[in-house]
């Protein structure tokens, strides 16, 4: 109702007009309560005609040419379907314009001819019906223009959303390619270092056992952590060449957990909760937290003792690994690009990451995964 008011204003303000111009025209007849019913009945019409324009376009057209023949208001008439034929012309009914334009002009046109006296020249009527012609041309190619307008904005506005939404996706796609790209560097680069390392720690563990001696713990760790090693990058390129493949996930931090004990740091696990299946992303991420942890604690920790908890909530998921070791509040270890990491792959999944010192000593990484699919 709010955006009629102004139609509505508008209609009352022309049949004002109509009124006062027929009061006060020489030639124009008594102004009757007819003549009044037909001006609140085109306020009306055109109080509607945002809704309804080719019902409010005929409406109009009929009581201004019945004004017209009873009043001979003169060109004043023709405001209010001035008006309506712009509108119906804008709103895309192109043929109700037209047709209307054409039978006010020639209702008009006929009224004057009928009632014009011998000695009114015809030029001041041609004159008249050319001048309503021409607003009557005007308000169709208005009212088209109007339209062709609201379409190319329209059109515009899409366009705008489209690119937003492709620029989106494309940054996405660039950057999955980013990170496939660097994958295969890594893969690449560090597959031949690694490779060395696990040769040569499997030709030490030869050469012990060929001279009757048993292979230190520290050696065997190190040719499991190379081997294991190999296997996670192949399975990490394998998996960016192919997503359906099989992914590392919390199912293997056992296997974690004996590798970290091969050196020298004990390692306890606790699960919480019923384990289920979890988005391939949450459960990569929640290995990778483990693992880089892990990793800490056997690089940084000292003499310490590991403890890896994992919950499984209905509401999400709870990774947190702790040790007591020899990091003190007082003295916060410097953040490095593995707790910058884990912190970017959990907050990408939605999740929340607190790495700090303990009270006492020792240090806590707790990564919190929100988990949208039912238990």
């Amino acid at each position: 109702m709010r955006r009629d008011l102004p139609y509505v204003l508008s209609g009352l303000a022309l049949g004002g007009l109509l009124l006062g111009n027929a009061a006060l025209a020489p030639d124009a007849a008594t102004v009757g309560a007819l003549d009044v019913a037909l001006v609140l009945v085109m306020a009306a019409a055109l109080g509607v005609c945002r809704r309804h324009p080719v019902l409010a376009l005929g409406v109009v057209t009929v009581a201004m040419l019945a004004l017209h023949v009873r009043v001979h208001s003169g060109v004043s008439a023709a405001f209010p379907v001035l008006g309506v034929v712009y509108v119906t012309a804008w709103r895309g009914h192109r043929s109700a314009a037209a047709v209307a334009s054409v039978a006010f002009l020639g209702g008009f046109l006929a009224r004057d001819v009928s009632v014009a006296p011998v000695e009114r020249p015809n030029q001041l009527i041609v004159e008249r019906t050319a001048l309503l012609l021409g607003w009557f041309v005007a308000a169709n190619v208005a009212g088209l223009v109007g339209r062709q307008r609201r379409a190319y904005l329209e059109q515009v506005e899409q366009r705008a959303v489209e690119a937003e939404r492709t620029r989106e996706e494309v940054a996405l796609r660039r950057a999955g390619e980013e990170r496939l790209r660097i994958a295969r560097d890594l893969h690449d680069s560090l597959t031949h270092s690694i490779s060395v390392i696990k040769v040569q720690a499997g030709i030490a563990v030869h050469l012990a056992r060929k001279h009757g001696e048993e292979p230190s713990a520290t050696l065997l760790a190190i040719q499991e952590a190379s081997a294991a090693a190999m296997r996670e990058l192949r399975t990490t390129l394998d998996v960016l060449r192919a997503p359906d493949d099989e992914r590392v996930g919390l199912a293997r931090v056992d296997e974690l957990a004996e590798r970290t004990r091969a050196v020298g740091v004990p390692v306890q696990v606790t699960v919480a909760g019923r384990p289920r299946s979890l988005p391939d992303e949450v459960d990569q991420a929640g290995y990778r937290v483990v693992q880089e942890a892990l990793t800490n604690v056997a690089r940084h920790a000292g003499p310490a003792t590991a403890h890896v908890h994992v919950e499984y909530a209905p509401a999400g998921l709870t990774v947190a690994v702790t040790d007591d070791g020899r990091a003190s509040p007082a003295q916060p270890p410097t953040p490095g690009v593995g707790l910058r990491g884990m912190r970017e792959r959990v907050t990408g999944l939605g999740g929340t990451l607190l790495a700090t010192a303990q009270d006492d000593h020792g240090f806590t990484v707790r990564a919190t995964f929100p988990l949208n699919e039912p238990a």
